[in-house]
């Protein structure tokens, strides 16, 4: 085995100090996050999966840069309404090097998972999977809108889901958005 020479983000917090309740899936608000590289790692797409409802947000990147997360991710989640924002659970690649920036533009906990352990965020890969349907590797994803990736999501997000008892993400983010405060129009 090599050693890692890539460094450590500063002031990372384990995935180990994560609450109870976002493992269990006890209650929703709790994400993951990760990018999709295209052709040559040239390209990226960011993708936010909802633990709970499977609900995905996906948001089109200029690069992989920490800038580019920082402010592409601040921009998707504040269509997330507050009560929906608990935590956020992502691998320790360089673009979330402004990690704490974003947690406190979002006023979200932010969680860092083991290196090389892919399966503690296993919401996030699973969906991964799905996008790639649409976007397969290879691909220089710079081509795709906002709009194209908005609709892969939409389809996604419409799709119903055996552990959802064959509910859709959508649905299964409305109910628990409504549950937790009705007074909250749900926006795409």
């Amino acid at each position: 085995k090599g050693t890692d020479r890539r460094g450590t983000l500063p002031n990372m917090r384990s995935i180990h100090l994560r609450p109870v309740e976002v493992a269990a899936r006890m209650v929703p608000g709790h994400w993951e996050g990760d990018l999709i590289k295209g052709a040559g790692n040239r390209s990226a797409v960011g993708t936010l999966v909802e633990r709970t409802s499977r609900y995905l947000i996906l948001t089109k990147l200029p690069d992989a840069s920490a800038d580019s997360v920082l402010e592409h991710f601040s921009k998707r989640f504040r269509h997330v309404p507050e009560c929906m924002r608990k935590t956020l659970t992502y691998d320790q690649g360089r673009e979330m090097a402004k990690h704490e920036m974003l947690s406190k533009r979002l006023k979200i906990d932010i969680y860092f998972a083991d290196p090389h352990s892919p399966w503690q965020r296993g919401t996030n890969e699973n969906t991964n999977g799905l996008i790639r349907e649409y976007l397969p590797k290879g691909l220089d994803l710079s081509q795709f809108s906002q709009g194209y990736l908005n609709a892969i999501a939409r389809a996604l997000n419409n799709r119903p889901r055996k552990c959802l008892q064959f509910e859709t993400p959508a649905e299964a983010y409305a109910r628990e958005v409504m549950k937790l405060q009705p007074s909250v129009a749900l926006q795409p």
